[in-house]
């Protein structure tokens, strides 16, 4: 069962050869589709290393949303499996292994086990849970892999989103019967934000995500487990990450401004 692991990137010098380090080393059979959303540092020259270097390697350009460019990748994808991950994340050495054997037992969409790296304030902070049919449908695409069948008939990533695109998927995906499966060891080390104004900015952006999510689907405020959200570690960061989410949420018209069409607005 080929695997196509799918990474639209962007401006990640600094990560990138390790992401690859630990792709290359996968299980196979496993081809490596890596689509570049028009970075402006050495990232495309470092990929095109591992592209000489690993036949599995295959490098495409094509900027965008990241919707749009990881639909990109998609499209250039061979395997029966289509998995995701964030370009500055890394792979267990089992991860493909463990995605494959989920889907041999039948699974359509299977999300893996994030664990956070970097520093231990924000390495605690818990994501706020999206609930919908019975299913959590904010796992995030930077550790989940679908049937390439699934993809096609949900027609990708809406390009729309700046971001929750994968949250939208999701809930789709949900909507047209299929199941999520979760791996517990299927395994994404995935780096916290390396400064404060780039944690913020995350959460800024991850609030307006939130927003589009709500204009697509109508109010999902129901679909949040309040007590859950209250039962969360509350420290510092938690409680200035919500206010700057909330933020985002409320002034996302604001925040679509013109110059992020076509850009990737949202922090890698």
């Amino acid at each position: 069962m080929l695997v196509s692991v799918v990474l639209n990137i962007k401006n990640e010098e600094r990560y990138i050869a390790d992401l690859l380090d630990s792709m290359v080393i996968q299980e196979g059979p496993v081809e490596i589709i890596v689509v570049d959303a028009a970075s402006e540092d050495r990232t495309r020259e470092i990929v095109q290393t591992y592209v000489d270097r690993y036949p599995s390697v295959k490098l495409y350009v094509k900027p965008g949303r990241r919707g749009a460019s990881t639909n990109y990748g998609i499209s250039k994808a061979s395997g029966e499996i289509v998995a995701f991950t964030g370009g500055d994340d890394l792979a267990n050495p089992n991860w493909v292994k463990e995605l494959r054997r989920s889907f041999q037992d039948g699974a359509d969409i299977v999300a893996g086990r994030s664990i956070m790296i970097g520093l231990k304030a924000w390495e605690d902070l818990d994501r706020v849970e999206l609930q919908h049919r019975g299913f959590d449908v904010s796992y995030p695409s930077a550790n989940e892999a679908f049937r390439r069948s699934v993809l096609e008939e949900l027609g990708g990533f809406d390009t729309w989103f700046i971001t929750a695109e994968d949250i939208d998927l999701n809930y789709r995906a949900v909507d047209a019967g299929y199941k999520i499966a979760y791996n517990h060891n299927a395994i994404i080390y995935r780096r916290t934000k390396s400064t404060v104004y780039g944690f913020y900015k995350q959460a800024f952006w991850n609030g307006a995500g939130r927003k589009q999510l709500t204009m697509k689907h109508g109010n999902l405020w129901g679909k949040y487990d309040p007590l859950k959200m209250f039962r969360q570690k509350m420290n510092f960061w938690s409680l200035t990450r919500l206010v700057v989410a909330l933020l985002g949420y409320v002034g996302f018209k604001l925040a679509e401004e013109p110059g992020i069409e076509g850009g990737n607005a949202e922090p890698r």
